[in-house]
């Protein structure tokens, strides 16, 4: 996940330790959810456990050091915009095999909309977004299809979003 951390200049690498410094209290060389949540975008965020899931590439339930610059550097403002869409995409490609379904789109859009639809509107709204989306008739969502779907504006504001996550006045 992200791009290859050899290839982040060594400042960027200094203000991405000093901002891991701060999140870990506990001093313990990896940040937990909790210490996560520290990062202000990310406290009141629904699809926080999705974040975390993405940047803990090796599934142990804290992000380390290396899987903190490969996420963050996902973010930074100078990072290629096809690893934001792709951090976007994956947010919602929950079993990571490179499609979002109808159920891992369903399950991502429940914790973002809470209790304000029924379960049945929701599925409403994943079957028309699976149908609009889905170009190739896999009943999925591909990258490029993601890509097609949400367009420039949108492409934008996502971007713009992450870009926020990793400014340097926190």
């Amino acid at each position: 996940m992200g791009q290859d951390i050899s290839q982040i200049d060594s400042n960027e690498i200094q203000k991405m330790l000093q901002k891991f410094g701060k999140l870990d209290e506990d001093k313990s060389g990896a940040l937990s959810a909790k210490e996560f949540m520290q990062i202000p975008e990310l406290a009141s965020n629904p699809l926080v456990e999705r974040v975390i899931d993405i940047f803990d590439s090796d599934g142990n339930g804290e992000v380390d050091f290396t899987e903190f610059i490969r996420g963050m550097n996902s973010f930074a403002s100078k990072g290629d915009t096809q690893y934001k869409l792709r951090f976007a995409f994956n947010i919602y490609d929950i079993d990571k095999d490179g499609y979002i379904t109808n159920a891992e789109l369903f399950h991502v859009l429940k914790m973002m909309v809470g209790n304000n639809l029924l379960d049945d509107q929701l599925q409403q709204v994943v079957d028309k977004t699976i149908i609009y989306s889905d170009k190739d008739g896999d009943q999925r969502i591909s990258f490029k299809e993601f890509c097609d779907a949400i367009g420039p504006s949108l492409r934008e504001d996502i971007i713009n979003h992450l870009n926020k996550i990793t400014s340097d006045d926190r």
